[in-house]
């Protein structure tokens, strides 16, 4: 017998961005069993997907002007795209570096400005997905690390800023996910990767998430039960340790 989801967003006005698979692909199908209107963007379209790439300046700001135009306003703004390539430090560049910081974090951030506005009328909230990354150091994973983290903190500081206007911003800080980006990340790793390191950090409970887990997370903070809570990192980890 299937439960039924709560109805806890009918009628809310719903962006996600990288919708198109993964983890963002399981908050909009969520959100949608909950009644929202959603629309989602990703560099590729698909079903109820808008093509996009948020790094472009003009690109992105087309899709607010659209979001905004096929919504009638915006209630959650859900931050999910990500990217994540593995590299020792031998093997960065100025660009992996700065792509890593313009999807992680710029985007975020320039999408929260241009939807404020709209959010301000609302009362609406943003949920951002940074990462377990963005509060630990971890091997051959810099420029991950570093931009996930510029990620928290400008959320926390738009928390500070937006909440005097009514509008909550939260982040979501997983750790492993089963998601083809995980997968895709461990290719970077060097031949001669020093799995030492690696295995220090450990999860209490073994294996990486299913990205309902976290995607249950967002919800909550997205929804009413979360009224209360601006400015924090719920941390969705099985209990990693270092």
């Amino acid at each position: 017998m299937t439960a039924v989801r709560p109805a806890r967003f009918t009628d809310r006005r719903v962006v996600v961005t990288g919708a198109a698979g993964g983890l963002g692909r399981v908050v909009a199908e969520l959100f949608r069993s909950e009644g929202a209107q959603v629309l989602g963007t990703d560099v590729v379209a698909g079903d109820g997907v808008v093509a996009c790439d948020l790094t472009d300046d003009a690109a992105r700001d087309g899709f607010v002007a659209r979001a905004l135009a096929d919504l009638g306003g915006l209630d959650v703004l859900c931050n999910v795209a990500g990217i994540q390539q593995f590299a020792e430090l031998g093997k960065l560049t100025p660009t992996g570096v700065r792509k890593h910081f313009e999807i992680n974090a710029l985007a975020p951030l320039m999408l929260t400005q241009s939807f404020a506005e709209a959010l301000v009328e609302s009362k609406g909230n943003v949920v951002s997905v940074a990462s377990i990354s963005a509060v630990m150091g971890q091997p051959y994973n810099t420029q991950y690390c570093a931009s996930k983290a510029a990620l928290l903190l400008g959320m926390r500081s738009l928390a500070v800023e937006l909440g005097t206007q009514g509008v909550r911003v939260n982040c979501v800080s997983p750790g492993g996910i089963e998601t083809p980006m995980i997968e895709a990340a461990a290719a970077g790793l060097p031949a001669n990767v020093n799995w030492d390191l690696i295995a220090k950090s450990q999860s209490v409970i073994p294996g990486f998430m299913p990205p309902e887990d976290v995607a249950e997370a967002l919800l909550y903070l997205a929804s009413d039960a979360a009224r209360s809570v601006t400015g924090a990192n719920l941390v969705v980890d099985r209990g990693v340790v270092w």
